[in-house]
């Protein structure tokens, strides 16, 4: 019977949905963190009859006869769409409005992409994110720093102690891709690129189609909880179904064992 089959690659397919369901639930409040979304598609088709089959000398099957075999998980989207914003009022809090990522560096050299823009200085003044990796181009602010302001195309300046004039001391970039749906999630807020996101465009804020920059601000995750809930009850009840269709199946089969007796 194969609708016991048919009906357990639902309940996969469903589980899945449920999982990534969960885990944009749990990185409701994660900053920059951006959602995905399970996508299935149908499975191959046991056909009993084509369509197009003749039927007589004259007429032909107008629909023919295909009985699917389920569905199965085809891809989880990652969608970039941004989130909203929120004021901190912190020097070294910058969020992007637009497109475009934060490039880091991690400790084997790695390039990796953020849009978690809250910032930090370690023990050399040079920035980094709450992990300790270095900002690409680095920027060190020196010691002696009163104010660091950073403009809306990334611009990063500085007031020190007997000077009417702020100083330059670097440039925040950004990095664009191609396909951003396409990079690869490490985990703590991180991507890297592959074949499918194409290759990292680097830019000055507001320019070529990239995002500007806002100080004082972080950019928060773009779930929307009615929209999960909803999503998981949908799945829930999904997976109800298929699991009622196996039940079903189940008692179809010990109808036909009865017969025997």
């Amino acid at each position: 019977m194969q609708s016991l089959y048919t009906a357990s690659t639902g309940m996969l397919g469903m589980q899945t949905q449920i999982d990534t369901t969960a885990n944009n639930i749990a990185n409701v409040n994660t900053i920059g963190f951006k959602k995905s979304r399970a996508e299935f598609a149908d499975l191959m088709y046991s056909v009993m009859e084509y369509s197009g089959t003749a039927t007589s000398d004259v007429t032909k099957s107008p629909t023919g006869i295909e009985v699917g075999l389920g569905s199965r998980p085809t891809a989880v989207n990652k969608i970039f769409s941004e989130g909203s914003l929120k004021q901190t009022d912190n020097q070294l809090d910058v969020a992007i409005t637009g497109r475009g990522f934060f490039k880091l560096e991690l400790p084997d050299g790695t390039e990796v992409y953020s849009r978690n823009g809250a910032f930090k200085i370690d023990e050399n003044g040079t920035m980094v994110n709450s992990d300790g990796y270095t900002i690409i181009p680095q920027i060190v602010v020196p010691p002696d720093a009163t104010n660091i302001s950073i403009g809306t195309d990334g611009t990063v300046t500085v007031v020190t102690p007997g000077q009417t004039q702020a100083t330059q001391i670097g440039q925040l970039g950004l990095t664009n891709f191609i396909n951003s749906a396409g990079l690869h999630s490490l985990g703590d807020n991180l991507y890297i690129e592959t074949d499918s996101s194409g290759q990292p465009v680097d830019g000055v804020a507001g320019q070529d189609g990239l995002g500007t920059i806002r100080q004082g601000f972080v950019e928060l995750s773009n779930v929307e909880l009615v929209v999960e809930l909803t999503d998981l009850i949908t799945g829930q009840r999904a997976y109800d179904s298929n699991s009622k269709v196996i039940t079903t199946s189940d008692e179809m089969l010990q109808t036909t064992n009865n017969l025997k007796r």
